[in-house]
């Protein structure tokens, strides 16, 4: 294998999490008076970290979001997760690929670390991933479109950015990948291909994916 290194985004890549979350911010943005569709919620904050939200709400409106924003935001994707989440169907076939053929993965989310093993334990994926194989917005200043977390990851698992390869299904998380010297295959399942520009390829199911790292 070309890479020494797989990156994996976590929401939409790992789980399939982005339609229940972004049903829920959309719901509840539209509920604090800042009316927001479902397509709009995808559109400008798939994959982004949550301070994403409040600088684009103020950006916009001039009003700040509630103080426990967050933590009611978070309490009511976490219940559905409980309910609902399922994993990306074929990732763990993905997973196991890599662990078969000894190519070190990891994964570094927009999301927070409790939303990452809230969604991991909720779908089974917690045993393939080890706790230093887990990276979060949370552990650097910025979070995607800025490279700051893949490079983070990279740094941890010690291997330099060029032997790195991203997987995101997000335009902000492409960028990210780019701004940090990585290779970045766009999961088109949810975004079509045309709004993942700059990545090295795409692909609509993991099975592809299990190709284009071969």
């Amino acid at each position: 294998m070309r890479y020494e290194l797989v990156i994996f985004d976590n929401d939409g890549v790992l789980v399939d999490s982005e339609p229940i979350s972004n049903t829920i911010l959309s719901g509840y943005l539209t509920e604090l008076g800042h009316p927001t569709s479902y397509e709009e919620s995808l559109r400008d904050y798939m994959g982004s970290a949550v301070h994403r939200i409040h600088d684009l709400v103020e950006e916009r409106t001039g009003e700040k979001l509630p103080a426990d924003f967050d933590e009611t935001l978070h309490s009511r994707i976490f219940a559905a997760f409980q309910r609902e989440l399922e994993p990306v169907e074929g990732v763990a076939d993905v997973l196991g690929k890599l662990v078969a053929d000894g190519v070190p993965y990891c994964v570094a989310s927009s999301g927070n670390h409790e939303r990452i093993r809230v969604g991991h334990r909720r779908t089974g994926l917690d045993q393939w991933f080890e706790e230093e194989w887990i990276f979060s917005a949370e552990d650097v200043g910025q979070g995607k479109p800025a490279p700051d977390l893949f490079l983070h990851a990279a740094e941890r698992m010690g291997v330099p950015p060029e032997r790195c390869v991203v997987i995101e299904d997000s335009p902000l998380g492409v960028e990210a990948a780019r701004a940090a010297g990585m290779d970045v295959y766009g999961f088109t399942s949810m975004m079509p291909a045309d709004r993942l520009a700059g990545v090295t390829g795409c692909f609509s199911d993991m099975a592809q994916l299990r190709e284009l790292l071969a």
